[in-house]
């Protein structure tokens, strides 16, 4: 096991450093890793990680959640207003939209199993998109419109949206068919997740000023164990009360960030931020090499094809969101042209859940996770190397302020 574990790390980060020199993102290396040391290729991971991998992977979901939680800045949506917002859940209704309809004559699967599969696949990267969001900023970059921080502040959002669906859609597979019901219980899971979410991180948070105003510090590393804790706590709550009462727990990992954010002062929420991007490092390394070793490369080598079609398919009816959003702004046609190449990478959500379907025993399983593996090979590097040769092109620069 522990030989397992030196190749994931080595080798992934290997890969993940060739793939940086190469202008391509950094988990393309890391999947490819998966797939060569994986039981269909290599076989060199030993058999218990594997079995273990789908725990490893939803660990791996919180700590990207908390991330985004901390780092979300709602005033963001608020500067930017109604575009902001419609792009968190716009594109990604679109693209589940175009599975739904086309998924089961390419791919052979039935109507839940597309929506299954779209909620896969319908989240934008924010590991690929924000870093350059950010880097866009600081050269002042399409600023003056806010639209690097009108597609920051949509992506940290639409993965959130993506992630409530799949899981209510997955409820659904698992049942075998869907009832009205199944639908009105999504907005029921969503509010009681935020509720409890946000008591949970008031009185987190409570506790962190109570014991500091004691003098009673709590450590930055401490605080990253007890806010992990209780994350995982509030992913248990679902399941105990499944079939009784609709709750997403992963909605409440969010609100609970969100909360601790917001009631504690700039400097707490900042280290825990930064914590949880220090412990995102190996978490990462770990989500994406086991992912790639859950493919089976001859099943994907068959399926190609249809995949290939299916992804531009769906990524055509995602830009067509995109445009959608844009309707009633000041953006020119080239800057909306823009906002749709930033909107077109995925990686990190569908590799946190893409392989969830198959750990399920659901029979779409493989096949969400074939079209999952070849939608990041395909759209993570032609977003990144999209936003870069183009945002020159595409965007215009701000004047500097003066500070006089």
């Amino acid at each position: 096991m522990l030989t397992s574990l030196a190749f994931i790390f080595l080798v992934g980060l290997s890969a993940a450093a060739l793939c940086r020199i190469l202008h391509l993102p950094r988990i393309i290396g890391m999947l490819l890793t998966g797939v060569l040391l994986g039981p269909y290729v290599l076989n060199l991971l030993d058999p218990i990680i594997l079995q273990a991998s789908s725990d490893l992977r939803q660990m791996a979901l919180i700590i990207i959640l908390l991330k985004a939680g901390l780092s979300l800045n709602l005033s963001d949506l608020k500067k930017v207003g109604r575009p902001a917002v419609m792009m968190s859940c716009v594109p990604a209704t679109c693209e589940l939209l175009a599975f739904v309809l086309f998924a089961p004559t390419l791919l052979g699967i039935n109507r839940i199993e597309a929506a299954v599969m779209g909620a896969v696949l319908a989240a934008v990267s924010p590991a690929v998109v924000v870093p350059r969001m950010v880097n866009l900023m600081e050269q002042r970059w399409g600023t003056e419109k806010g639209i690097p921080q009108m597609i920051m502040a949509g992506a940290s959002c639409d993965d959130i949206y993506v992630i409530v669906l799949f899981s209510t859609f997955v409820g659904m597979a698992q049942g075998g068919s869907a009832h009205w019901q199944d639908f009105a219980q999504i907005p029921i899971s969503i509010v009681l997740g935020v509720l409890l979410g946000a008591v949970v991180g008031w009185g987190l948070s409570l506790f962190f000023e109570t014991a500091y105003a004691r003098r009673q510090y709590v450590r930055n590393s401490m605080k990253v164990i007890i806010v992990l804790g209780l994350s995982f706590l509030l992913v248990a709550v679902e399941n105990w009360l499944k079939g009784i009462v609709p709750l997403s727990g992963l909605i409440a990992v969010v609100a609970m960030a969100c909360t601790l954010k917001l009631k504690s002062t700039p400097s707490v929420s900042r280290r825990l931020s930064e914590k949880f991007g220090k412990l995102w490092l190996a978490a990462e390394v770990i989500l994406f090499v086991l992912v790639g070793a859950a493919v089976d490369i001859r099943y994907t080598l068959q399926a190609g094809l249809a995949a290939v079609a299916m992804i531009a398919l769906a990524l055509v009816f995602r830009s067509l969101g995109v445009f959608l959003c844009m309707f009633g702004t000041r953006l020119s046609g080239k800057e909306r042209l823009f906002c749709m190449i930033a909107y077109l990478p995925k990686a990190t959500v569908q590799a946190a859940i893409g392989s969830v379907p198959l750990s399920l025993g659901l029979p779409c399983g493989q096949i969400v996770l074939t079209v999952a593996v070849v939608a990041i090979l395909i759209t993570a590097p032609l977003g990144a190397l999209g936003m870069d040769a183009t945002y020159r092109i595409l965007l215009t620069h701000a004047p500097a302020q003066d500070t006089e």
